[in-house]
């Protein structure tokens, strides 16, 4: 058991850990904004294309 208690405060200590976990929290972010820029361009583009297909 002493051996997973030292181990474990090896990983905290570390700074490797911290910062793939940092990367991976803005990896994450970008993901959604992305997400949320090309459903929010979409919606306008068919809206958009909706309206002009309709007047014609």
């Amino acid at each position: 058991m002493s051996k997973f208690i030292a181990a474990a405060r090896r990983l905290v200590v570390r700074e490797e850990g911290a910062t793939m976990v940092e990367y991976g929290l803005m990896v994450a972010l970008i993901a959604v904004v992305c997400v949320t820029a090309v459903t929010l361009v979409g919606t306008n583009l068919r809206t958009m294309f909706t309206s002009i297909a309709g007047s014609i």
